[in-house]
């Protein structure tokens, strides 16, 4: 009896999710079928994971612009550490990390696709110098985190792109 339950309510859930217009994050149809991705190091892990997500996507990869069906253009990727509080001693308690990356898509036609624009993410953590290497191996996952996040905001992005009016 139970295992017919189960199943049922499986069934239900998965009828309901469904029916509000719910689908798993993953491959989305993007507008372009080929890219030229410019960007001024292209060996960075923000480019091989974007090139990797993309790939996943069903994007192809072209040598030239001028084979492209979109032009991406990753001006700058930059992360970036400030000191957000001191302690009483004058000992840094928190610090903020932030990745700015600037970029812009288009076509051949020179019509935007994404107009310029700089996207940035922030990530607040505290420190302890007592902790040197746990709080480096920390920063570090945050950074990989940022990555991936603004990774997945720019395939949104690119997944709703459309050449903008002149």
């Amino acid at each position: 009896m139970y295992p017919l339950l189960r199943m049922i309510t499986l069934f239900m859930f998965a009828l309901l999710l469904t029916a509000c217009g719910f689908h798993l994050r993953g491959q989305a149809g993007m507008p372009f079928e080929t890219l030229y991705l410019d960007a001024p190091n292209s060996n960075t892990p923000f480019i091989n994971e974007l090139r990797r997500s993309l790939e996943t996507n069903h994007v192809k990869f072209v040598n030239t612009a001028q084979e492209a069906d979109v032009v991406l253009n990753i001006v700058s990727a930059i992360p970036e550490k400030q000191i957000l509080t001191l302690g009483g001693s004058g000992r840094v308690n928190e610090f903020q990390l932030r990745y700015r990356v600037s970029l812009r898509a288009y076509d051949l036609k020179e019509r935007d696709w994404i107009p310029a624009e700089e996207m940035m993410l922030r990530r607040d953590y505290t420190y302890d110098d007592t902790k040197i290497f746990a709080k480096e191996q920390e920063e570090a996952l945050l950074y990989q985190s940022m990555i991936s996040d603004m990774v997945q905001q720019i395939v949104r992005r690119l997944n709703r792109a459309k050449p903008q009016p002149q």
